[in-house]
């Protein structure tokens, strides 16, 4: 059996390193990988007193051709790091580590341009803060970790590094999660036709009054362990907003560009925590694909089965043809990527433009503008895609009703019978300030929506006069609840930035063009002199609904996947596709998690910025108001309300 230590390196670290290893294992050290690794070797240790990001490139490299394990140490900035514990073949290396820790960090730009100029220079930024004492500190944690690969016992450091504060000598232990993009651990499968066939499979619900299959209970308990972490997580930071009515949780979602914040907004801070991590989660699964590796790149003329973009919806020529427009026309002969998804209707594998298939983060380089439309995440597949399917009727239902202005019935909502929806409802008027206005959506599926404006109850109140919310789900109940928290979840944050700009927005009253962001539509309505815009829901008088009158859906199961089915089949008797590209990465794919885009061709999706609306090709919108009953004859695209929508 292998015997010897290879320590690989140079400086105190390593000197102080070996000193605590040699009473107990033999060592061999090497100042560089220019000398061989001996053939003994049973563990390799590379160390230094900076960071030098290009040794360790190579250690991946020798550690690969000798077939051993590996501990990285090394010091930058203020801190010591030590491990992961580096198996090669697996997945989890030190570029992984590398990645989680400069990512997670404010300054991740600077940092990230730092190492490639270390890299190409073969060089390495010496730390002042190293001492001996801190350098021992080191050493001792790494003799603790060597003691247990030699007794072949699991090591803190898989999957996880050690940090070392220089100064205080504080020590914590980071998770590390496998990078799904690390260029020398990962392998990414070609995505294909086959690997997007789904099946459904039974995906029973935790309790008869939940549309979920995993409990909260079980997902918090490597939520935040896994996921949430300052100094390497995937998200790493946490802000509870004490100010709100409800409790709200921002986490942040660290991206090369900024931050992405994503929250979680309940009744309980530890479930608005764990809604906030699973928010994140799905937004990083829906950035570009990162657990499988594109590999069609062709036209649409050239390709036997795929999505055309006119089914999902694109600009209109006059948008293509504005000056400085950031979009480029579709045209069949052009070549772009595609990935593939399955088709319900058609029961088989589907090529979707990349483009529609994951997000649209910046402008250029495509023909539409994409959001979140239709991801989710689930405890499985079957929930990913229920959810999935529910968040495009919530948005399509809210678009047709604003671009049709549909005179919606207003419901009651002290009808609901539900007694925390009634104390929702009372502290937000109690406390924020806000009246509920609560109207049907449900359009010609059937299945619930509901369309809500919170109204500002005293006109003197600075702040937003009313924002605007929707919510599609199976129990209408649970769709109101997520408008409710959704809307007055963020009302004080955003009354602030409301005062503070309020002239911007009001130029924006004359001037659509200048809706530019997500944020700009939901604070232009925020003007009082807006409200006129949502008269044909507000100075509707018809008789109020009861919940029962407004909702026929009854039909629930214990297995969550034949609610699934039974909205599937909905569609297909309206001559609707449901299109779903799997989004799972390898990053939640550990915890059997599951990440989905839900396409249903002829629904409208959600655009942000008046300039990047998204309506033609699809048709709906101008026939189903009729069929509903709210007008006479189909509307044609000069009938459509002209004004941004309010969608915050």
């Amino acid at each position: 059996m292998n015997s010897t230590i290879a320590l690989v390196g140079r400086g105190k670290l390593l000197q102080l390193t070996a000193e605590e290893l040699s009473p107990q294992w033999e060592i061999a050290r090497l100042p560089d990988f220019n000398a061989p690794i001996p053939e003994d070797t049973r563990l390799m240790i590379v160390l230094h007193d900076a960071w030098a990001p290009s040794i360790y490139l190579q250690a991946e490299a020798a550690a690969v051709n000798c077939g051993v394990e590996w501990i990285p140490g090394f010091v930058s900035f203020g801190a010591g790091f030590v491990g992961p514990l580096v198996r090669p073949g697996s997945a989890g290396c030190s570029q992984c580590a590398e990645s989680r820790r400069l990512m997670a960090a404010t300054d991740r730009q600077d940092l990230w341009k730092m190492r490639q100029t270390l890299l190409e220079n073969h060089s390495g930024r010496e730390e002042e803060w190293g001492s001996e004492t801190a350098f021992r500190q080191m050493a001792c944690l790494i003799k603790n970790e060597v003691e247990q690969v030699w007794k072949e016992r699991p090591t803190l450091l898989k999957e996880s590094l050690y940090r070392i504060n220089l100064k205080t000598l504080d020590t914590s232990r980071h998770v590390i999660l496998p990078d799904s993009s690390c260029p020398v651990c990962s392998i990414r499968p070609e995505d294909s036709a086959s690997a997007a066939e789904i099946t459904l499979k039974p995906s029973m619900k935790i309790d008869k009054n939940s549309y979920r299959c995993r409990s909260k209970e079980e997902l918090s308990s490597v939520l935040s362990i896994e996921y949430l972490d300052p100094r390497t997580g995937m998200l790493n930071n946490k802000l509870q907003d004490f100010e709100t009515p409800f409790a709200d949780v921002i986490v942040n979602l660290p991206i090369m560009d900024g931050d992405e914040g994503t929250a979680g907004r309940t009744n309980s801070y530890a479930e608005s925590e764990m809604t906030a991590i699973l928010e994140g989660l799905e937004r990083s699964c829906g950035m570009e694909p990162r657990g499988k590796r594109t590999v069609v790149y062709d036209s649409y003329s050239n390709l036997d089965s795929a999505l055309h973009p006119l089914q999902a919806g694109i600009h209109s020529n006059k948008q293509y043809a504005q000056p400085h427009f950031p979009f480029t026309a579709f045209h069949p002969d052009r070549k772009m990527n595609w990935v593939w998804g399955y088709s319900f209707q058609k029961k088989a594998p589907l090529l979707v433009p990349e483009r529609l298939a994951y997000y649209s983060m910046g402008c250029g380089d495509g023909f539409v503008f994409e959001t979140s439309n239709g991801c989710a995440l689930g405890g499985s597949l079957e929930e990913a895609i229920f959810h999935g399917m529910l968040e495009v009727l919530e948005r399509d239902s809210f678009l047709m009703t604003w671009y049709a202005r549909l005179p919606l019935p207003r419901i009651d909502p002290y009808t609901s019978g539900d007694k925390e929806l009634l104390l929702m409802i009372d502290r937000m008027r109690e406390e924020a300030g806000y009246d509920l206005y609560l109207y049907n959506a449900t359009m010609e599926h059937g299945i619930p929506c509901i369309f809500t404006i919170i109204k500002k109850r005293d006109p003197d109140q600075a702040g937003l006069n009313l924002i605007c919310a929707a919510g599609a789900h199976l129990d209408p109940i649970r769709a109101v609840k997520s408008a409710i928290v959704e809307s007055i979840g963020m009302v004080k944050p955003l009354n602030k930035e409301f005062e503070q700009n309020k002239n911007k927005y009001a130029a924006m009253l004359d001037d659509s063009s200048l809706v530019q962001k997500m944020d700009d539509h939901g604070m232009l309505y925020g003007l009082p002199e807006a409200e006129e815009r949502l008269d044909f829901l507000l100075k509707n008088e018809q008789k109020q609904q009861s919940f029962a009158e407004a909702f026929n859906w009854d039909r629930s199961h214990p297995d969550l996947t034949a609610d699934v089915r039974d909205l599937m089949n909905v569609f297909s008797e309206l001559d609707l596709d449901v299109i779903v590209v799997d989004q799972t990465t390898p990053e939640i794919r550990r915890n059997d998690l599951h990440c989905v885009k839900v396409l249903i061709p002829g629904m409208l999706p959600m655009t942000f910025g008046h300039h990047l609306t998204r309506i033609t090709g699809l048709n709906r919108v101008l026939h189903v108001p009729k069929e509903l009953g709210y007008i006479s004859r189909p509307l044609t695209l000069e009938d459509l309300n002209p004004y941004p929508h309010p969608f915050p």
